[in-house]
């Protein structure tokens, strides 16, 4: 047998290519498959999660448009091609990677979404190599985006109907440059009003607005922290914003503070927007630091001056210092808790194989079973949908066929998906209902209209507001969303469950 000469792959560290954002399982599934003739098979695979960050009530579903971007530009390039050759893919794998388009079908919540455990978020209908080869990608996205963007509605008090102005200031300790970048844009979705990083507002427009103002090296350069403050109200004296905590708050910062107002007030008399617009502390006991700084300032007559606070804020801190202190900052700065959710930094999307379409049409149903039954998956080719209250609020979501339609006003039988519910299987009435998986892309083409970023913002808020049980968003112990299964799909489960594993679900 003659030799098989590979060509070596030399690493280039500032190639990028999405596409081989990718597990090398994936790739060495699809070749096998490719060479066994499953090139052109049709498969369905669901995104969904498990639970919901911090054991809440809720989650926002986030990503879609980065999602949608990537897979229109989905390509393989001749680097890609050698790289997979040389490491033992085949050559009639790789030669048909290097003209692959993606050519399939996305059904998506819309971004923004309020969204539940078990209920699918993402449905991909492909042939073979683009089903598999995307679920990496796929995960990353809509799992980051998911999760920072469902913090941010926490941390600014979207969900307890308490609206805070926070900045996005997390780029420093994020996880990297995507995730600086990515994850300014999620918060914004959910409801930020500004980040630190500049490339984000570059890349996304105004709405994901980049702000800021001086840190403490500004200040320590300067002989005096009064001649900092100087220096810097001299240059930006329509947006004075000042840091006070670099040497002492209150025997430094704040008689400067003051100072530099006056300071103001003599040069710009017929100018009253030309005064100190905000004070930022970042240290100290902040409760306490707001309360002794606002009646200060009070006092000097300087009650239009701000008050901003920073240093490692979570929305527990915040709700705290509020309810319990009466510390109320008219804007917060808040970074790592928010750009890792620190308190529970894995959004646990999964991304599964449910059906693969036959050559009549149909679609055969495929499940994990695992030994856990909490793990086992819902089969076959789905569709989600939210069943509304009498009230307009979000009563259960139903997994259902894709084939089964409901329509307002339709009373449906349904299993309860929770193993421990007391009325496993009852009716439910559809005072109305919607269909929450919607075409994003139909044969690789886009076909729905992505809205603006501050169209998905009030989307969020709006759901937040008028759609969803007070109970869900409770900050502890909150009530869990049903979802149930149309009793079609519980019965191919049970079936499938009895035939694989050995035992009735």
């Amino acid at each position: 047998m003659s030799e098989i000469r590979v060509e070596p792959y030399l690493p280039d560290e500032d190639y990028d290519n999405p596409a081989m954002v990718t597990d090398f399982y994936e790739f060495t599934m699809a070749n096998a498959l490719f060479l066994k003739g499953f090139k052109d098979t049709v498969m369905v695979f669901d995104m969904f999660f498990r639970k919901n960050p911090d054991n809440l009530g809720y989650s926002i579903s986030c990503g879609q448009r980065k999602l949608v971007r990537f897979l229109q530009n989905y390509h393989f390039t001749d680097r890609d091609v050698t790289w997979l050759r040389y490491k033992g893919m085949s050559e009639e794998f790789c030669e048909y990677l290097r003209n692959y388009r993606w050519k399939g079908d996305v059904y998506m919540m819309k971004e923004g979404t309020v969204a539940y455990p078990q209920v699918p978020m993402v449905r991909i209908e492909c042939d073979m190599v683009g089903a598999i080869l995307i679920e990496t990608y796929l995960l990353q996205t809509m799992n980051f985006h998911s999760l920072i963007a469902t913090k941010a509605t926490r941390i600014t008090g979207m969900n307890i109907h308490r609206p805070r102005n926070v900045m996005e200031f997390g780029t420093r300790r994020a996880q990297g440059e995507s995730a600086g970048n990515d994850g300014a844009y999620a918060a914004i979705l959910g409801g930020c009003i500004g980040t630190a990083n500049c490339l984000a507002e570059m890349r996304f427009g105004p709405s994901v607005k980049a702000v800021g103002t001086i840190a403490h090296s500004f200040i320590e350069f300067f002989p005096s922290e009064y001649e900092a403050f100087k220096a810097y109200a001299d240059t930006y004296p329509d947006n004075v914003s000042l840091l006070l905590d670099t040497y002492s708050i209150f025997e430094s910062g704040l008689p400067n503070l003051i100072k530099i107002d006056d300071y103001l007030i003599e040069k710009y008399p017929d100018n009253p927007n030309r005064r100190v617009k905000s004070a930022r502390i970042d240290s100290g006991d902040l409760a306490r630091g707001y309360k002794r700084l606002r009646k200060a300032l009070d006092k000097a007559g300087k009650s239009y001056i701000k008050l901003v606070a920073s240093n490692s804020l979570d929305e527990k801190k915040m709700i705290n210092m509020e309810l319990y202190e009466g510390a109320h900052f008219d804007s917060y700065g808040v970074g790592e808790n928010l750009i890792t959710s620190a308190t529970d930094p894995v959004f646990g999307g999964v991304y599964k194989l449910v059906a693969v379409k036959e050559a009549d049409g149909s679609y055969t149903p495929k499940m994990k079973c695992s030994d856990s039954v909490s793990k086992a998956i819902i089969p076959g080719k789905l569709m989600a949908w939210r069943l509304f209250d009498e009230e307009g609020k979000g009563q259960c979501d139903i997994i259902a066929l894709d084939g089964e339609e409901f329509k307002d006003g339709d009373e449906i039988e349904v299993i309860n998906l929770d193993p421990d519910a007391y009325h496993a299987r009852r009716v439910v009435k559809a005072y109305h209902i919607e269909k929450l998986l919607v075409p994003h892309i139909i044969g690789g083409e886009l076909v729905i209209d992505l809205p603006d970023i501050e169209t998905k913002k009030n989307y969020i808020r709006d759901q937040l507001e008028n759609k969803v049980w007070e109970s869900e968003l409770r900050p502890e112990m909150p009530h869990q969303h049903y979802v149930d299964l149309t009793l079609k799909v519980a019965e191919v489960r049970a079936e499938m469950y009895e035939k694989l594993h050995g035992g009735r679900i």
